[in-house]
């Protein structure tokens, strides 16, 4: 099993697939590097190779009781990025996982990357106030957390039915995946499952997506109903430079198991289309097989 181990002992575990320029996927929240098997399988077929790491405190890696906060969060990719030596490369983040990429390029700079992608992605911030007046009142995070403590087996079960929308009239429901979502939550420790939820709701990355330099496509579902999209990516797309919004019609949050062809088809597409260079000619940062 690969694991690389942070500056404070903490030891992540990723996965690491394919060959060619990198991509890495960062995942939601309380899932694992498992919930991007869809997208990893399918671009490591074309000619990328893509690493998924499991969060601290989460999935196979360590499960310390500190830094389940978005800047250790940013951290632990920053030294993942810095120990496995990868350049030019693609960012991917689902849920909180958009959230640790945008916190990594706003803290550590995309000297190293060459594109993001937000899927679902909970900037620039989730928790309502004054400030931010769509957002999620402070009251739908405090029953998180009572959730979590009271029996989390129970909470994650519930949470499968909004996460992947089978909790909408006519929806075809699929227990695998509803277990797969149990299974993934079950594996994430105590702590990150209670102590994530302040990071990711109350975290505001307004910031750092002012910061993200780089093509960024963002992908949402209009019928998200764990991170409104009002509230996330059609702000995101009016704050990041170079960003550009795919809109899912009837999308949940968890689109990239429920629509994971399409989201594949987009990711290879945003991925192999040329940078251009500074003067206009495109340039190629890897040569993807089919």
């Amino acid at each position: 099993m690969n694991f690389i181990t942070t500056n404070d002992g903490t030891q992540l575990y990723y996965k690491d697939w394919g060959t060619g320029q990198p991509i890495v996927f960062s995942h939601g929240w309380p899932l694992s590097s498992g919930a991007f098997e869809d997208q990893m399988f399918f671009l490591a077929a074309h000619g990328y190779r893509c690493i998924a790491h499991d969060r601290r405190g989460h999935g196979r890696s360590s499960q310390p009781w500190t830094g389940n906060d978005m800047d250790t969060y940013a951290d632990d990719l920053a030294e993942l990025v810095k120990q496995l030596d990868l350049k030019h490369a693609i960012h991917v983040g689902h849920s909180t996982g958009g959230g640790e990429v945008a916190r990594y390029i706003g803290r550590h700079g995309s000297k190293r990357v060459a594109k993001a992608v937000l899927i679902g992605a909970v900037p620039p911030v989730m928790v309502k106030s004054d400030k931010n007046p769509l957002g999620t009142p402070i009251e739908t995070f405090d029953q998180q957390r009572a959730a979590v403590l009271a029996d989390r087996s129970a909470f994650w079960q519930e949470l499968s039915l909004a996460f992947y929308g089978f909790n909408r009239p006519g929806a075809k429901v699929s227990q695998g995946l509803r277990d797969s979502f149990w299974l993934q939550g079950m594996l994430a420790g105590l702590p990150a499952s209670y102590f994530s939820i302040k990071a990711f709701s109350e975290t505001d990355m307004t910031e750092d997506l002012k910061k993200i330099n780089v093509p960024t496509l963002i992908i949402h579902g209009d019928d998200d109903q764990i991170v409104p999209i009002n509230d996330a990516a059609k702000l995101q797309v009016t704050l990041i430079p170079k960003a550009r919004l795919e809109i899912y019609p009837g999308a949940p949050h968890g689109l990239c198991s429920t629509h994971k062809d399409r989201v594949n088809q987009d990711i290879l597409a945003f991925c192999s289309t040329p940078l251009p260079t500074q003067d206009g000619a495109a340039a190629v940062l890897a040569s993807p097989t089919g």
